[in-house]
């Protein structure tokens, strides 16, 4: 029904109507043999049409629909033709408080007072007979309007929450937008970092080369091979920072990032921050591209990090590095129980977010879960470029 409320009102309409369809059948029949019915047909089923039918619009056309009941609603109590009249006058006005106002509610309710406090009298002589149908109205009126109140704040409330809960959810992907903005800046500036460096190099090799091609040919030679492989490395580290949208500020210090040969270093400084940590390098990870090594470098310190943060006293972990071909598997594994922790001593980037946004930047992957049994897992695999 709150899909399709114009089924609900249709029920409610057709069930007023055969109400009192079933009041004139029986007075017909009573009346059939001592007199002509009381009125025909053709103009008692259009007044009580006339009365129900609006309901079925009264969410689409509330104001139209509520005046449309109200005025052919006068000829139905005029003629007796039973209670649906009352009944959807008091439907229309609840719908008037709760999806319109108050002010549109209030005058129709005034206009429903001054109708029946003219039509009552005129239809009941004695002053008993005319109390009690007041009553009855001016009670059902006000409870109708009780409950279009509570309706209409129930009603204003969920819309509230509802567009609180829309301007979270877009607060939350701005965030998301600016965590990944951000990485990828600091990605830029880490391989801004590596480029540079590789340049200073070729510059001081050429310099050097240059004295030497004359007197000491062999060495100008070592010196053009040197300079032709760092600027192989430098252009396809060149080419993945073409892909990072970086920020303008550019800073950093033209000195090489750490890369493998730093996860050493980095392992002992988790075990002495209270993380044990059991590192394995396969195959030979020495001679990677510097940008490789740097991303390789980040992801693990990243998931470390989120180790020691996240998954509790008593934590061991287990970083596999492995190069297979032209590859690099990372496999960082933790038997935490993923208890709030927090440890200092590791730096971190933007967590999930900032090791994907790595792994992508050398067109690989990166999946990051819990264990089956028990603890934390982020696997990720770094193709290595050729040329």
């Amino acid at each position: 029904m709150k899909a399709h409320p114009m089924v609900g009102d249709s029920l409610l309409a057709g069930l007023l109507a055969v109400f009192d369809l079933l009041i004139f059948v029986t007075r017909v029949q009573a009346e059939n043999n001592a007199a002509p019915p009381p009125q025909p047909w053709f103009v008692t089923v259009p007044i009580i049409l006339g009365v129900v039918v609006p309901l079925v619009f009264r969410r689409k056309y509330p104001v139209l629909a509520a005046y449309t009941t109200l005025f052919v609603g006068i000829p139905h109590s005029a003629l007796e033709l039973g209670l649906s009249s009352l009944f959807a006058s008091c439907i229309m006005l609840y719908t008037l408080v709760a999806y319109v106002g108050r002010k549109p509610a209030l005058l129709y309710a005034l206009a429903n007072a001054v109708i029946s406090g003219i039509q009552i009298p005129l239809q009941y002589d004695s002053t008993e007979a005319r109390v009690v149908p007041l009553i009855v109205v001016a009670l059902l009126l006000g409870l109708c309007w009780a409950l279009g109140e509570f309706v209409g704040a129930r009603r204003a409330y969920q819309a509230e929450v509802e567009q609180r809960l829309a301007l979270l959810e877009v607060e939350r992907d701005h965030q998301a937008r600016m965590a990944v903005a951000a990485e990828r800046a600091r990605i830029a500036r880490e391989l801004h970092d590596v480029v540079a460096h590789a340049v200073s190099v070729i510059v001081v090799q050429a310099d050097g080369a240059a004295y030497a091609v004359h007197t000491q040919p062999e060495l100008a030679e070592r010196a053009v091979k040197t300079i032709s492989s760092i600027g192989r490395e430098a252009l396809t580290e060149l080419r993945r920072l073409l892909g990072v949208l970086r920020s303008e500020e550019a800073g950093g210090e033209l000195t090489p990032q750490p890369g493998t040969q730093s996860l050493s270093e980095l392992a002992e400084r988790v075990r002495a921050v209270g993380l044990p940590v059991r590192l394995e390098i396969v195959g030979n990870v020495d001679d990677l591209p510097a940008g490789v090594g740097l991303g390789i470098y980040r992801i693990v310190q990243e998931a470390l990090t989120n180790s020691l943060k996240h998954a509790g006293q008593g934590t061991k972990a287990v970083v596999r590095v492995e190069r297979t071909g032209d590859r690099v598997d990372l496999d960082i594994t933790d038997d935490g129980r993923q208890t709030a922790h927090s440890l200092v001593g590791v730096s971190g980037g933007n967590g999930l977010i900032g090791m994907r946004e790595r792994a992508l930047v050398f067109g690989g992957s990166l999946d990051a879960g819990p264990r089956p049994g028990g603890g934390w897992r982020v696997r990720a695999r770094l193709p290595l470029a050729t040329e």
